[in-house]
């Protein structure tokens, strides 16, 4: 079974080169270091595999249930990722060769590779070149005999070993019997280390942390050391391992460890500076996901769990998707700290996220010290805001409840960690040790990356008191920042109650949170908001305080949270989006915050909280319900786009009427930006389903392209949101709003935890409303005038007229009349007294009437100089939101108001995720001065901007 062939490199579309069809990864192990001097992170994950039943068939309907997203809440956060054909030998690795151009040959076997890595790393002896690279494909081509591949998606990652691991001393003990093994289960007896995996992968959900755990203990084993060693070999955008001898995915290794180090350049993580300037990484949403951070399986179909050991320097927080909030702990003699995470919902690798850097918690309270810019160290109290005794609750969640006694008492960690490691060295008996240990795992004071580290005596005390048929699963909804609204009172519009209760999962095992009686009454999860110092009074005044109204908004709405916790995080300026979601966590952009004023901020909440809003959106439709086929973004974006509206006006509890004048406000916006976008684009990119009626199928391995994906454009369009959103509100106006929000918990309630095309919203709207149907509608037909042809659908065109006369948009033409009438009385000649303006009494705009008046007014071929003035005074537009500041710098820009280029400065160094457009106009106009300007805005921030933006701003600037 070979792999497929690259799928022609020459074009923009991202190749998932992962052949799962044939073999899945379950569950992934990952034990990292971050090194932030060489700004990279290095070392292992185990991969336990199962062999796909339908090897070699397409994916049809159902297969592979789970979740997948492409890009959930990504809003133009995307990275680019070249050939990086410059695979050069960097500092300490000059013992290793040196890849030919786009592709990196690997050949290993054994233990040798252990000593490259350690080359790799800057340590232990080198190898010599010809013992570890292969400089032709040939060999690898040639010497395949048959065996079976094994194909993962991997690009920018040093790979210096493949070994596979061998838990037959550890499932020996573990007693985990392989009582199920048989022939017809396609698992031989002659191979228990196979059955001991697959029984393991295939322990129910109630024993999630017995699973979990002896994932964890497993994955320590030692390498085989049996003469068939691992092959490997690594292309452009894969990694490929073959055992000799082996020609099936059902013989293959269930288990494997793949020792790596990613490159400071990779697309998959972000090494930069925060506000504060100090280095920071995270995963930056690029488009080719994860797999420059550990080697994966790309696909959505690809559905699996994690747990990582993540090690960081003890002056850092992380943060990262995960059940429960981590509670570290030190690492021995180092000046690490070790931070834990799990999920227990098969999720996409593309999911996985990551960010690491000096966060502060931020407070209910600013403190004074820190309002002064005074910084708290990572060990301190509380991190800036935790209240007496809430790390304890969250001790208690996480299961160290000893160990962070030390971190709340601000005292330095001891090596060798939790108090509960020290009294195990206590112990003089081994059968007393033994006794101590066990009873302590179970109680959760120790984990088995601990109890390794006491010797094979420890593990033995776990093993021998392993009791794989109970049931110790525990759930926690205490949170260290958890704003309870149980007693405020319902917004007008009540969507409780609607529709049945009761769930019938149709996913794959795993703990739901849809089938949990306390998670239904939960309408607010427990949250937390880290950023750095310099922003915590503004995430306060923004992110911590609306979270709250906002998560209890989307219960109300779309019901059960999917997810049990939610860490916020303000990431680096460089971000280029507005905000990005993942299981458990979000990132924020420092251009929603409010920019106004203590006292002032309540008038530009509205960016945050829509963002907010889409955001917490992306919880049901992006991440527990996502699209089989990548290309079909909409269901994600489009949805969310929807969906922010409703939540936020029922987080603000609006009135119906001024919920709906708010909705054609917004649509009118959202009509605008995509009438020009798709003037100003190529009809290709304007398809929400580019692959047609090819739509979800992959080639008989699993691979498959992303169309598209790469391509530079389509980084800074909107089609997917703005679109979608539209083809969502024609739906909506043809069966009712309230009914259509109805169905959509109805939806969630079925699809939850699944993949779903397009036809599968259609198929159930059609069933729920036959009307529609019967009148005409099909799903033939939705395909045809929405989601399969490039332009704007007849129904959107004669609703824009519509919108286009809303209340609030006739208050703001007369607004617009006023101010060219201001102007026109300025452009006298002759003049020589000073004029006496005539008093004009204008009318107090939100937000977003501001951004209509604003494009309005970009419209006219002049406006003098003091209505320029008089505007910005009037409206105080350097402190209002981003989008309003980017409407303004634009006019400033038209009518080269030179008064006003310290706001596009301002606006460009940070807004870096709103200013691309905005350098394009600085540089068309051919003012010498605003080029200028241009010019050195890209030099303050060119270092820590998002690389493809970078790249699109240096084309136009340089």
């Amino acid at each position: 079974m070979q792999p497929d062939k690259d799928l022609n490199p020459d074009t923009d579309d991202l190749p998932l080169r992962a052949n799962t069809n044939h073999i899945f990864v379950r569950h992934y192990v990952l034990d990292l270091t971050l090194h932030f001097d060489r700004r990279v992170i290095s070392g292992s994950v185990v991969l336990f595999l199962e062999p796909f039943s339908g090897s070699g068939s397409k994916t049809e309907d159902g297969i592979g249930p789970g979740i997948c997203t492409i890009g959930a809440g990504r809003s133009h956060d995307v990275y680019v990722c070249r050939s990086h054909d410059e695979d050069t030998v960097e500092e300490g690795t000059e013992g290793i060769g040196k890849a030919t151009p786009k592709v990196e040959k690997m050949l290993g076997t054994g233990e040798k590779d252990g000593a490259e890595f350690q080359a790799l790393s800057g340590a232990g002896p080198q190898i010599p070149a010809e013992t570890k690279m292969i400089q032709s494909s040939h060999l690898w081509e040639t010497t395949a005999d048959g065996d079976f591949t094994l194909v993962l998606d991997c690009c920018d990652l040093h790979v210096s070993k493949v070994e596979e691991v061998d838990i037959s001393s550890l499932s020996a003990m573990s007693g985990l019997q392989p009582e199920f093994a048989s022939e017809s289960s396609g698992i031989g007896l002659v191979n228990p280390q196979t059955a001991f995996i697959q029984n393991l992968i295939s322990m129910p959900s109630d024993q999630w942390k017995q699973k979990h755990q002896l994932f964890s203990l497993f994955s320590h084993a030692p390498g085989a050391q049996d003469c068939c060693s691992l092959q490997f070999y690594r292309d452009q955008w894969s990694l490929q391992v073959r055992k000799k001898g082996v020609a099936s995915p059902q013989e293959f290794p269930r288990a494997l460890r793949i020792c790596y180090e990613t490159r400071p350049t990779g697309g998959s993580v972000r090494w930069t500076k925060d506000q504060d300037n100090r280095v920071c990484v995270y995963t930056a949403g690029s488009p080719i996901n994860n797999r420059a951070l550990f080697p994966c399986q790309e696909p959505p179909v690809a559905m699996s769990t994690w747990q990582a050991t993540v090690r960081a320097p003890s002056e850092c927080v992380v943060l990262m998707s995960g059940e429960e909030e981590a509670v570290p702990f030190g690492d021995g003699n180092t000046s690490l700290l070790i931070w834990n995470y799990y999920v227990t919902m098969p999720m996409p690798a593309s999911t996985f996220t990551l960010a690491v850097g000096h966060w502060h918690q931020v407070p209910a309270e600013i403190a004074p010290a820190v309002e002064r810019g005074l910084k708290t160290d990572c060990s301190e109290t509380a991190k800036l805001g935790a209240r007496p005794g809430e790390w304890a609750q969250a001790d208690q969640m996480s299961g160290h409840r000893s160990s962070i006694s030390e971190v709340v008492k601000g005292s330095p960690l001891k090596t060798g960690s939790s108090p509960a490691v020290a009294c195990c060295r206590q112990q003089k008996s081994p059968a007393t040790r033994k006794a101590f240990i066990f009873s302590e795992w179970l109680e959760g004071n120790l984990d088995f990356a601990q109890i390794l580290w006491k010797g094979s005596d420890a593990a033995d005390g776990v093993s021998d008191g392993l009791d794989l048929g109970g049931n110790q699963t525990t759930h926690s909804d205490s949170a260290l920042c958890c704003s309870s609204l149980e007693d405020e009172t319902h917004s007008v519009t009540d969507y409780s109650g609607i529709v049945d209760d009761s769930i019938s999962c149709s996913h794959d095992d795993y703990p739901c949170r849809f089938t949990e009686e306390s998670a239904r009454s939960q309408r607010v999860i427990p949250h937390r908001v880290f950023g750095p110092v310099s922003l915590l009074q503004k995430a306060q005044m923004g992110a911590l305080k609306l979270l709250p109204r906002c998560l209890a908004a989307a219960h109300t709405v779309l019901g059960v949270h999917p997810f049990p916790r939610l860490d916020v995080l303000i990431v680096p300026a460089g971000f280029s989006s507005l905000g990005m979601a993942s299981p458990h966590i979000m990132f924020l952009s420092q251009s929603v915050l409010c920019a106004g004023s203590p006292g002032t901020e309540e008038k530009s909440l509205s960016l945050c909280g829509s963002r907010i809003c889409h955001e917490i959106a992306h919880s049901w439709f992006g991440l527990v319900i996502g699209a089989r086929d990548w290309t079909e973004e909409w269901i994600s974006e489009g949805f969310a786009t929807y969906l922010e509206d409703i939540i936020w006006a029922q987080a603000q509890k609006l009135p119906l009427q001024e919920t709906a004048e708010q909705s054609d406000l917004k649509a009118l916006l959202r009509w605008r930006r995509l009438s020009d976008e798709l003037q100003n684009s190529e009809e290709a990119l304007q398809i929400l389903r580019p692959n047609m009626e090819n739509t979800g199928q992959v080639s008989d391995s699993g691979s498959s392209t992303v169309k598209h994906a790469l391509n530079p454009d389509k980084t800074f369009m909107q089609v997917h949101y703005l679109k979608g959103y539209f083809l969502l509100r024609f739906l909506a106006s043809q069966v009712g709003e309230q009914q259509f929000i109805n169905f959509f918990r109805l939806f969630v309630k079925k699809y939850h935890g699944q993949l779903i095309l397009s036809q599968d919203f259609l198929q159930m709207l059609l069933i729920t409303f036959p009307d529609l149907e019967r009148e005409g509608l099909t799903i033939s037909a939705i395909h045809a005038d929405w989601l399969d042809r490039p332009g704007i659908p007849k129904w959107l065109y004669e609703r824009s007229a519509v919108w286009s006369q809303a209340r609030l948009v006739e208050e703001v033409k007369a607004e617009v009349v006023k101010w060219i009438l201001l102007s026109q009385s300025h452009q006298g000649k002759g003049r020589k007294r000073k004029r006496i303006e005539p008093k004009v009494n204008y009318k107090e705009l939100t937000s977003e009437q501001l951004v209509v008046l604003l494009e309005l007014l970009l419209e006219e071929e002049e406006l003098s100089v003091p209505t320029m003035l008089a505007l910005q005074r009037t409206y105080s537009l350097q402190n209002q939101d981003a989008e309003v500041q980017h409407r303004w710098c634009e006019l400033v820009v038209k009518h080269a108001y030179t008064q006003a280029y310290r706001d596009v400065e301002h606006f460009l160094v940070h807004y870096q995720a709103m200013g691309v457009y905005l350098y394009g106009e600085l540089m068309v106009q051919e003012d010498p001065q605003q080029q200028a300007l241009a010019r050195r805005c890209l030099s303050l921030v060119q270092e820590e901007m998002d690389q493809s933006a970078r790249r699109v701003v240096e084309e136009m600037v340089l």
